[in-house]
């Protein structure tokens, strides 16, 4: 096969490329420029994407042996991911970069042009594994690493996405990639792993958003409407965020306080005692199977985080819109996160989260829309 590798220039991606070629492969070495303004070195392990990166990605494909190429897909990025993640925290949500950069730039973008300039496929350094399935498809596994598992952040992928991916370090950890890579003589053996979010080097996420959002000062509220503080922007709260509220008025018993609601249109920031976070019902949207969509009502685990721990839940799809149902509540959901559902360690697919609240509100809700239209509830 032929078969573009994506090179980051990081370990991972360089091990890949690697045992790509030596399975026989006719492997060509790829660094995505994703940024416009790229910085000459990386400034911590959270940045990626420097110029400092595509040399190191460079000097891997050097010793492989194998032609090297840099794409331009700095505008698609800023478009897709960058203005996207804006957007979404300017609308009160709290988005996964991660998810986004993979469904439009790794596994869109990358692969598109693949193939459109006769690639048979695309490998890269992510942590998951590929299975064929009883009906003779390709499925998404967890990777046997579960520390650095990412099947979570590859649930955007599909079908027709799966039959031209490799992931040669599913089966593998993390130590044995680094041990692989210095046998090989690569620079990058020893190169720490970059950190999400890439284009915030710093990790200050609401300061960067209020570069570009600006102030918008508001108010800080309980849930019965009580002011209890102020902000500098609501965009710059998520869900479960207990620490830079600089709350002026203590709660009563004197409990610490969560954000519990971000609401944009009033420039409000909703906060409350730790148990009215917990949720067990969930409603999302844009859905993305890794197969095909569940039928009827599934048993399957539930994941909101890259890293988070997976739930029982059953699940039940209605054209684009996923119902979750968790065994138990969790903390900390928001509008915005990706949950994605497995069976076993097998990817079914995954969908960003609408709403999350409580399955008695949640049966509250579909029986009011009962009586208003007659109709049944979805989850039949």
């Amino acid at each position: 096969m032929r078969v573009v590798a994506a090179m980051s220039g990081g370990v991972d991606s360089a091990v890949a490329a690697a045992r790509m070629l030596e399975a026989g492969h006719e492997v060509v070495g790829v660094h995505l420029a994703l940024s416009q303004n790229a910085a000459t070195l990386r400034e911590s392990a959270r940045g990626c994407c420097t110029i400092e990166d595509a040399g190191d990605a460079r000097r891997v494909a050097d010793v492989l042996g194998i032609p090297f190429y840099v794409w331009d897909m700095a505008a698609r990025f800023k478009s897709d991911v960058v203005e996207d993640f804006i957007a979404e925290y300017a609308a009160g949500r709290t988005p996964n970069p991660c998810l986004r950069c993979n469904e439009k730039i790794k596994f869109a973008a990358l692969l598109d042009k693949a193939l459109a300039l006769g690639f048979d496929a695309v490998a890269t350094g992510h942590y998951a594994q590929i299975f064929e399935g009883a009906d003779g498809a390709r499925e998404l596994h967890r990777a046997v690493d579960m520390g650095k598992d990412q099947s979570y952040v590859l649930g955007v992928l599909n079908t027709d996405q799966l039959e031209r991916s490799f992931f040669p370090l599913g089966d593998t950890t993390k130590l044995q990639v680094r041990q692989e890579a210095a046998a090989h003589g690569f620079y990058v053996a020893a190169k720490p792993d970059s950190h999400d979010i890439c284009f915030i080097p710093d990790g200050d996420t609401s300061r960067w958003l209020t570069d570009r959002l600006g102030e918008q000062p508001g108010d800080i509220v309980e849930v019965d409407g009580t002011k209890v503080g102020e902000h500098k922007g609501a965009f710059a709260f998520t869900v479960g965020q207990r620490r830079g509220l600089r709350l002026g008025q203590p709660a009563t018993g004197g409990e610490p306080r969560y954000v519990v609601e971000v609401q944009p249109r009033t420039n409000t920031v909703v906060v409350a005692a730790g148990e009215l976070l917990g949720i067990d019902a969930i409603t999302a949207d844009h859905a993305r199977w890794c197969g095909p969509p569940p039928g009827g009502v599934v048993s399957v685990g539930a994941q909101v985080r890259a890293h988070g721990e997976e739930t029982p839940a059953t699940a039940w799809a209605d054209g684009d819109r996923v119902e979750v149902r968790l065994e138990r509540r969790i903390r900390g959901v928001a509008p915005g996160q990706s949950v994605v559902l497995y069976e076993g360690t097998r990817v079914v697919g995954s969908a960003t989260i609408a709403r999350a609240t409580t399955i008695r509100e949640a049966t509250t809700r579909e029986t009011a829309s009962t009586a208003a239209t007659g109709e049944a509830p979805a989850s039949g």
